[in-house]
């Protein structure tokens, strides 16, 4: 794998705990543990304040309760936390369908096709990962952004909390040599042990060492931890291809009230998912529409297409049936946040007879690049323009 690959690692600064200050404004700042006090109990998720205590995740809550006696323990709500990372990740999704994820809090992004959207480089689109999942969830995201896994998530860790950091090829030396030798992925305790015992503490004494030596040490594991120490990663992005999807969603200042002020919202949206779908040469099957009323009852409707496409067309027409279907049986319909997306990939597509014509998105996606995005527009998303509303 080359340097020109663009990855990025971002991981919800103690996420758990997080949600819950989100949740109850008046445990804010307080020394914050998620796990029930008892002696079977373990520590989730400690927020920052509880930390400096030295509490710590999987820790007996018995225990964190002696590190910090003023500390204020709550149960796990794991539906809603899986509620918050699906917010998480569609934010994600937006950016790249490639994306590995680790957790309900963590995930690799493999952005590389992403960057001519984005001017080209890989941190504005970290700053718009950032920014976005604060701006819809309240939430704070650590960024990391390299040309690989390794660096990528050493680059979110040591630039936690509210971290934002990326490193350049030309300074993967300067990062990794002074770190102690067992923050390298696979190198655990019993392996920085038997690397201490032979006087290497740090990544750059591991990267300095005589490879012969290494290797009567540590076996088979020397050649790859030196190429981990030399900042060496050619590990893909795992993407589960059956969870890819492409979406835009926006989250409303003033609900939205009126069909025509939703259909032409998500005109405006299905604009983003149209550049995105030909941008990674995607072609998708299944539409879905997400809706949320106030103050927070969610709806997805899903329509499947007879072939796969990337046109922004098709992608509308079954998101219009499907909007309007919800909106007819609705009693009092207003939307917080809608949404639309596109997913079931297919790698080849045998292109119907009457098929729209590629050539007009194509064009207009170059026009866009060109002069900016939202340059040229289908005449409804002007609507949505003239509405204030919060653009996600």
């Amino acid at each position: 794998m080359s340097s020109s690959r663009a990855i990025i690692h971002v991981d919800m600064d103690a996420f758990y705990a997080a949600v819950e200050a989100l949740d109850h404004p008046q445990w804010r700042g307080l020394p914050l543990v998620v796990g029930e006090l008892g002696p079977r109990s373990v520590v989730s998720t400690a927020s920052y304040e509880a930390r400096r205590f030295g509490v710590r995740s999987a820790m007996p809550t018995l225990t964190a309760k002696k590190l910090c006696p003023d500390a204020l323990f709550v149960p796990v709500r794991m539906s809603r936390y899986r509620e918050m990372s699906a917010e998480v990740f569609a934010v994600f999704g937006e950016v790249t369908p490639e994306i590995e994820g680790l957790s309900l809090d963590e995930a690799f992004l493999d952005v590389t096709r992403s960057l001519r959207l984005f001017g080209g480089d890989i941190e504005p689109i970290g700053r718009y990962l950032k920014q976005e999942i604060f701006s819809r969830t309240g939430l704070v995201a650590s960024v990391g952004m390299a040309h690989n896994k390794l660096l990528a998530k050493l680059a979110s860790e040591l630039s936690k909390p509210d971290g934002f950091l990326r490193i350049r090829p030309e300074q993967v030396h300067a990062v990794l040599d002074p770190l102690p030798v067992g923050r390298l992925w696979t190198v655990g305790k019993v392996a920085e042990a038997t690397l201490h015992r032979i006087g290497i503490r740090t990544v750059g004494e591991l990267r300095f060492a005589e490879p012969r030596r290494l290797r009567q040490v540590c076996g088979n594991q020397a050649e790859h931890w030196q190429r981990l120490a030399r900042g060496l990663d050619e590990r893909a992005v795992d993407a589960d291809a059956a969870e890819k999807s492409v979406s835009a969603e926006t989250t409303f200042v003033t609900d939205l009230t009126t069909l025509d002020q939703a259909l032409a919202w998500l005109a405006r949206l299905g604009e983003r998912v149209g550049e995105r779908l030909r941008a990674h040469e995607l072609r998708g099957r299944t539409v879905t529409v997400k809706l949320r009323k106030p103050p927070f009852e969610t709806h997805t409707r899903q329509l499947s297409l007879a072939q796969p496409t990337d046109s922004t067309a098709e992608l509308l027409d079954a998101g219009r049936t499907l909007l309007r279907r919800w909106w007819d049986v609705e009693a009092n319909p207003s939307l917080r946040l809608l949404g639309i997306g596109m997913s079931q990939f297919a790698p080849e597509v045998q292109t119907g007879l009457f098929a729209p014509t590629p050539g007009k998105d194509t064009l207009a996606d170059q026009i866009n690049r060109r002069f900016g995005q939202g340059s040229l527009v289908r005449g409804v998303v002007l609507k949505s323009r003239r509405d204030t509303s919060e653009d996600g």
